[in-house]
C-alpha cells in the first residue's frame, strides 16, 4: 500500500515504511512440494510434527517402522505419484512377503495417513492418498489367562524368588510390567495399605526409558489393606533390602538386581519366561498376569466401570474391546442360568 501525495497536479506514490513491531517476524520457509519423496516427507513430518511431542517409545516405533518397511518399500516414490492402489500393494508386500499380521499392517497404515493428512493440511498434496487405501482388516487377539488353579500353582511355586513381588502386583493389582517397576518406595504406605502409579520404566530398544505414565488415568491409588500376603510381602522386601545394606530410601525403587541396580524390564521379562519353562508350567507372559488379574475380577462381577479404573484404562470401553473374549466367556453362565430357569418353568403340572 502507499500513500499518495500530489506535486504539481500529479499524483505520486510513496511507500509507507512498515511499522515495528514487538515481536520478531517469522521468517519464510520453502514449502515442500508434491514433487519430494515419500522418505523425504517422513522425514520432514518426524522432524516438526512428531520428534518435539511424542513419547521416545513412539518416535523409536514409528522410526522403525519407516526404516525397516515404508523406505525399502516406498520411500522414492514422489508424493504427487503415490496412489491408493500402490499403497495396497505394500499391504499386501507386508503380509506375504515380510509375514506381518494384519493388526501389524493397519499400524503402517495408521502412520501414513497421519503423515500424508499433515502433507494435505499443508497444501503439499491435493488430497490424501492414504484415505483410499484399505488396509486389512483388524483380527481380535486373544488374550491369555491364568485360570484359579494355575494361579495357585504358579503362586505356591514363586514363593521366595525374585519374582514373587512382581508376580504378587500382577496378578492382584494388575499392574503392567513398566508399572511395577517404575514404583518406588515412596509410592509404597505400608501403614495404610496403598499403592500409587505415578511413574513407569519401560524400554526403547534396550534403552531403558523413565517417565510419567502416557494418560492421566493411569496415574491411580490403589488399596492393598485386604492384601495381607502382599503386605507382608513388601515388608519382608523393606526389611531385606535394610538388613543387607541395599538401597531403600523413598527415592529407590522396589525392584533391584543383584547389586542394588533398578531392574532392567527386558531381564525381568526374560526371568520370569525362564521360570515358566523351569517349572514345566502352562506358557503365559508376565503381561498375562494383568490379564489374569482382570479374568478374576470379572468372574467375580466386579463393574466394569470399577474394572477399567483399577486398570488405568481411560475408558470401560477400552477395557471391554481389549478383553472381549475373555468377558464374553460369562454371558455362557448367564445363559445357562436363564436355560435352567426356563426347564424348571416347563416342568408340566400334575392334573388334580
Amino acid at each position: 500500500m502507499s500513500h499518495p501525495h500530489t506535486r504539481t497536479g500529479r499524483i505520486i506514490l510513496r511507500p509507507i515504511s512498515s511499522p515495528k513491531l514487538g515481536f520478531p517476524m517469522p521468517q519464510a520457509k520453502p514449502a515442500a512440494s508434491a514433487s519430494v519423496t515419500l522418505e523425504r516427507w517422513l522425514d520432514i513430518w518426524m522432524e516438526k510434527d512428531i520428534e518435539p511431542c511424542r513419547a521416545d517409545t513412539t518416535i523409536n516405533g514409528y522410526d522403525s517402522i519407516i526404516h525397516n518397511h515404508i523406505r525399502p518399500a516406498l520411500g522414492n516414490v514422489r508424493l504427487a505419484d503415490l496412489t491408493p492402489e500402490l499403497v495396497n500393494g505394500y499391504y499386501q508386500w507386508l503380509a506375504e512377503e515380510k509375514g506381518l499380521s494384519p493388526n501389524t499392517i493397519r499400524k503402517h497404515h495408521v502412520l501414513l495417513h497421519t503423515a500424508l493428512k499433515s502433507a494435505f493440511r499443508q497444501g503439499v498434496i491435493p488430497a490424501n492418498p492414504i484415505q483410499r487405501a484399505t488396509p486389512p482388516r483388524a483380527t481380535t487377539v486373544e488374550v491369555s489367562y491364568y485360570t484359579p488353579a494355575r494361579l495357585a500353582q504358579l503362586l505356591q511355586l514363586v514363593k521366595g524368588d525374585p519374582l514373587e513381588v512382581p508376580v504378587w502386583l500382577a496378578c492382584f493389582l494388575g499392574l503392567r510390567r513398566s508399572e511395577i517397576l517404575g514404583l518406588r518406595w515412596r509410592d509404597v504406605d505400608l501403614s495404610s495399605g496403598q499403592i500409587s502409579v505415578r511413574w513407569v520404566r519401560t524400554t526403547v530398544g534396550y534403552r531403558v526409558v523413565e517417565k510419567p505414565p502416557k494418560t492421566a488415568d493411569s496415574c491411580r491409588t490403589l488399596s492393598i489393606a485386604a492384601l495381607d500376603d502382599l503386605l507382608e510381602l513388601l515388608q519382608e522386601l523393606q526389611d531385606k533390602r535394610i538388613q543387607d545394606g541395599m538401597p531403600c530410601g523413598p527415592d529407590n525403587f522396589l525392584l533391584l538386581d543383584s547389586v542394588g541396580r533398578p531392574l532392567h524390564p527386558n531381564l525381568m521379562s526374560a526371568a520370569f519366561a525362564a521360570f515358566i519353562q523351569r517349572n514345566n508350567l502352562v506358557p503365559i507372559t508376565f503381561h498375562g498376569l494383568r490379564h489374569t488379574f482382570a479374568s478374576m475380577a470379572n468372574s467375580a462381577r466386579v463393574p466394569m466401570y470399577q474394572i477399567s479404573r483399577a486398570m488405568g484404562h481411560s475408558s470401560p470401553n477400552i477395557t471391554q474391546r481389549i478383553y472381549t473374549h475373555l468377558f464374553d466367556q460369562t454371558h455362557g453362565e448367564v445363559l445357562a442360568a436363564v436355560a435352567d430357569i426356563v426347564k424348571a418353568g416347563s416342568t408340566p403340572l400334575t392334573s388334580a
